[in-house]
């Protein structure tokens, strides 16, 4: 699966998981030649096109809910509990706290 980035409704880039220990997001390059608009994070700069890692990165794993919420989102959606791509998926594309939403691509 992969997600399209937004920060403030503006498309970022792609954020996808490779494998069951593989996630990769990719910078839109018009959005990261744009320096008028900002990172997605600071550990994230736009001087690099690809991130790669074999977490999900902190940007991302921090939008999700934790404890009961956690619980309760998963058990309604039945999304395991511990699959924080397929959660983010589910639950941040529309009423986030940051700047941040993610939209899964439509095949």
């Amino acid at each position: 699966m992969i997600l399209s980035v937004y920060i403030k409704g503006i498309y970022a880039g792609e954020l996808e998981k490779k494998g069951a220990h593989s996630y990769m997001f990719t910078y839109d390059e018009a959005y990261r030649s744009d320096s008028s608009l900002p990172a997605l994070c600071l550990n994230m700069p736009k001087t690099q096109a690809v991130y790669e890692s074999e977490r999900l990165f902190s940007v991302f794993s921090n939008m999700l809910s934790e404890g009961y919420n956690r619980r309760l989102q998963s058990k309604t959606m039945r999304i395991d509990e511990d699959d924080d791509f397929a959660l983010l998926a589910a639950t941040a594309q529309y009423d986030t706290i940051g700047a941040i939403t993610v939209k899964p691509i439509e095949a």
